[in-house]
């Protein structure tokens, strides 16, 4: 069996999205996590609650995980990371695009035309995280997981074929760097999290948004604009994703729950995590595609004018990184190394 299927098998088996056993053992830990997702969303229902049952399976019912979506404890999408810092929450999950400039090691995950694949950009975003991040920029939580999303895609009110079809239009970003690519193909950036996307579009705030096609259903992006346009080949963009746990609170756990959390987290889980995410792209494209919407593929051989525009995202985050010691063009080669090294990983 492959490494690539033992991973997947062990997070994504039948076993895995059992509901918690009520076991042996009485309840003893109860951790809130807290996300900013409706409750039904992809990454809630097929991610989170799937981690957090088997979690509290595998500790024979010793650890119960309260699940808060849409922010409902308090707070800003932004504040996320904060709170699992502070304690205010146990866990979080949370787009580390929301907290610009504040984690650059993950940024190179978000270039434009970067990331092939999202299990590769998973799988070597947790080996940044634990090279580069583990000891300084992320110190201050347990990660649990890092992942990236699938493609980034343009959902807009007017057909996209063309950067210059975006000329005047007001797009929502959800990281400095994909503001820095709207900025760059002519579109005025909107910096917004998820959850505010719906009203934005229906109040005419905004013309469109950039979101991959599995965000779209929570946020009913499908029918509030009729037009989207994804690129084919490397993903015009991606963001990242940390799951973090407050550090006190999993350094206050007895040794044998400690492992039930790591069993559960790590390489593996951000694979997963990765995976499945992205894996919900195509039901997301699919409600577009049966409410007739106009749906715009740029063949990779077409996205010559795209790349043109935005690669000098790529010298201005090398310098960018320069001035916080950082050696970006390094990190640029190692991620692509990482990427590269999944295909031999997941065999």
């Amino acid at each position: 069996m492959t490494k690539r299927r033992t991973i997947l098998g062990i997070m994504g088996g039948a076993a895995f999205a059992a509901l918690s056993a009520t076991g042996a053992f009485a309840q003893e830990f109860t951790l809130k996590l807290e996300q900013f997702l409706p409750a039904q969303a992809n990454v809630p229902v097929e991610v989170l609650d799937v981690w957090a049952n088997k979690v509290e399976r595998d500790s024979m019912g010793r650890i119960k995980i309260e699940r808060y979506a849409a922010m409902s404890l308090g707070g800003t999408p932004p504040e996320l990371y904060d709170q699992v810092v502070d304690g205010v929450v146990d866990i979080g999950w949370t787009v580390v695009g929301y907290m610009p400039g504040r984690f650059p090691s993950t940024e190179v995950y978000e270039l434009p035309f970067f990331v092939s694949d999202p299990a590769a950009g998973s799988y070597a975003l947790w080996k940044t995280f634990t090279q580069h991040m583990q000891d300084s920029e992320a110190a201050d939580v347990h990660m649990l997981g890092t992942w990236v999303h699938g493609p980034g895609v343009f959902h807009t009110k007017d057909p996209v074929l063309h950067p210059a079809d975006l000329q005047g239009m007001k797009i929502r970003g959800g990281s400095r760097l994909v503001n820095q690519l709207l900025e760059l193909v002519g579109a005025e950036p909107v910096g917004m999290p998820v959850p505010a996307v719906s009203e934005a579009l229906s109040k005419g705030v905004i013309d469109g948004t950039t979101i991959p096609w599995e965000v779209t259903p929570s946020v009913k992006v499908s029918e509030l604009v009729q037009n989207h346009t994804e690129f084919e080949g490397p993903a015009l963009y991606t963001l990242t994703f940390f799951l973090a746990m407050n550090k006190d609170r999993y350094e206050s756990l007895p040794a044998d729950l400690q492992h039930v959390i790591d069993q559960n987290s790590g390489l593996a889980f951000s694979i997963w995590a990765g995976t499945t995410q992205a894996a919900a792209d195509a039901p997301g494209r699919a409600i577009a595609v049966g409410l007739g919407n106009n749906i715009v593929t740029i063949p990779e051989s077409e996205t010559g004018e795209w790349r043109d525009l935005v690669n000098p995202i790529y010298d201005t985050w090398i310098a960018d990184m320069a001035t916080k010691g950082i050696d970006g063009q390094a990190r640029i080669d190692e991620a692509r190394a990482l990427m590269a090294e999944y295909a031999e990983f997941s065999k």
